[in-house]
């Protein structure tokens, strides 16, 4: 019996028109995609035309301007540099960062160049005028203005162009002025002299040859002069004509000889000064170390010499009052005052004078006879005698060893019980002071000083003692103004600058003092 064939689904009856279909399909797929992707290169190709009709210019100028314009501000960068500024042939950095800003009117890098061409214009201006090149000057701040630099530079710049243009006639004239001052010998006696002309001139033509030659020639005769008065001792005259010179010319040669001929004046007017306080002619003396501290202040010789002539005027117008020489102790005085003598020195002297001019009125006195002068001279030794042995060195007021002296002096100034009692008080008033500044009594130290002071104003250690109580008067007024006693500190102050001005701690003190609100003065 014959097998039937297994039954095929329908549309699959054989193989063979299956696969076919199956291609016919995959064809159809690939042909319907490729169809799409032609649509969409079509879409795309049409979209890139137009963008190219569109943006033909912008395109074409970034492809061929780009290039161009940074060629442009590279020369023109270069230009600058170099200080060529604008060329009418074109090529100077205006020129270039103009040109760049015509291709494309946003660049930056441009405009930032001509504001570099328009401030280099400007300091071109100034170097020309300042080297007198006016018209060259003129025409560079012509190029600053068109670059429009700052208005107010550039009208600074204008002024003093049209200034030098006005004064630039007057040069001349100037010039025969000082020649006619330099031939006359008026060198540096006004503005109307040799030196300050040529220097009026050099200030508007640095390059001036012939005021150049004139200002040369006028300061080598000034320094010959100051040679000559070096060598006369009119030392503080040639130091200010040797300072005036280095003001007109620091570098001129005949500088270094007048200041080696003013050194050499300084050290013999000092060997000079030295010799007389020596031979004990202090006006000499004086005259000779105060010339030589006007010139050089900081000398330790001169300084020394100084405080050494001082002392022995002090010394002389205390003998001189001693003697009735009235007159020639108030010249002393003065002179002492001259040499730099302290407020303390200076009030001792007035006192010593006036205590002898009172002890002269006394013994000139008719209803005072010797017997009765003598009988009071003997009361004011006793009194003398008493305060030593009870210690009342000078307290209580009136009844003190000090004040009994100081009425014996006024009575008998050179009888020789009266220097003996002084010359016995003169160590005890040293003692005094070192116990009271010791203890820190600070009113009682300084009525011991003054007694010190009064009975031998020369002493070596009376410097050192009006020292030391100035600064125990300072430390005991830090104290206290620490404790808020405005008042005593105020007073410490003003007893400290009385006994040492140039005190090193007292400025500091006083700062304090007025922070404090106490007064300082």
């Amino acid at each position: 019996m014959e097998r039937e064939p297994p039954h095929r689904p329908h549309g699959a009856e054989h193989p063979a028109l299956d696969r076919v279909r199956r291609e016919g399909r995959w064809w159809w797929l690939q042909a319907r995609h490729a169809r799409r992707i032609w649509r969409w290169a079509l879409v795309v190709a049409l979209a890139v035309f137009v963008l190219l009709v569109l943006l033909r210019k912008p395109l074409a100028d970034w492809f061929w301007d780009e290039p161009q314009i940074e060629q442009l501000l590279a020369e023109g960068d270069r230009a600058l540099a170099s200080g060529r500024l604008s060329e009418t042939d074109g090529g100077g950095a205006r020129e270039r960062y103009q040109a760049v800003l015509a291709l494309d009117g946003d660049r930056l890098q441009a405009r930032q160049g001509l504001a570099r061409t328009g401030a280099a214009a400007l300091q071109q201006a100034r170097d020309r005028l300042q080297a007198n090149d006016l018209d060259g000057s003129a025409q560079a701040l012509a190029l600053a203005r068109e670059l429009q630099v700052p208005q107010a530079e550039a009208d600074s710049v204008s002024r003093q162009l049209q200034a030098r243009r006005s004064t630039g006639a007057g040069i001349g004239a100037l010039l025969a002025q000082a020649r006619n001052a330099f031939a006359a010998g008026r060198l540096d006696d006004g503005d109307s002299s040799a030196l300050p002309l040529f220097q009026r001139i050099l200030s508007l033509q640095p390059d001036n040859l012939p005021a150049l030659e004139g200002r040369e020639d006028a300061l080598s005769d000034l320094l010959q002069q100051a040679r000559t008065l070096a060598g006369r001792g009119e030392l503080a005259a040639a130091a200010v004509m040797l300072q005036r010179a280095r003001q007109f010319d620091a570098g001129h040669a005949d500088l270094p000889a007048s200041q080696e001929a003013l050194a050499q004046a300084v050290d013999q007017r000092l060997r000079q000064a030295q010799r007389a306080l020596q031979r004990q002619q202090l006006e000499a003396a004086a005259t000779g170390f105060q010339a030589v501290l006007a010139v050089a202040a900081d000398d330790p010789s001169a300084q020394r010499g100084r405080e050494q002539t001082l002392r022995s005027v002090v010394s002389r117008s205390q003998t001189l009052a001693d003697d009735f020489q009235f007159e020639a102790a108030q010249r002393d005085a003065a002179l002492a005052a001259q040499l730099g003598a302290s407020q303390a020195t200076r009030q001792q002297l007035a006192q010593r004078l006036q205590r002898a001019q009172q002890a002269q009125q006394a013994l000139q006195q008719p209803a005072v006879g010797n017997a009765q002068r003598e009988r009071q001279l003997r009361e004011h030794l006793r009194r003398i005698e008493r305060a030593e042995r009870a210690g009342q060195w000078i307290s209580p007021p009136g009844h003190n060893a000090f004040d009994a002296l100081r009425e014996a002096q006024s009575l008998a100034p050179r009888d020789t019980r009266v220097k003996a009692a002084a010359a016995r008080l003169l160590p005890a008033s040293r003692r005094c002071f070192d116990d009271n500044l010791r203890q820190n009594r600070v009113q009682a130290a300084g009525a011991c000083l003054q007694a010190w002071q009064t009975l031998s104003p020369t002493a070596v250690g009376l410097p050192s003692a009006r020292l030391r109580l100035a600064q125990r008067w300072l430390a005991i007024g830090s104290e206290r103004l620490g404790n808020g006693d405005l008042a005593f500190a105020a007073h410490a102050a003003e007893q400290a600058r009385l006994l040492q001005p140039d005190l090193a701690e007292l400025p500091a003190f006083e700062e304090r003092l007025r922070r404090a609100g106490g007064r300082a003065d």
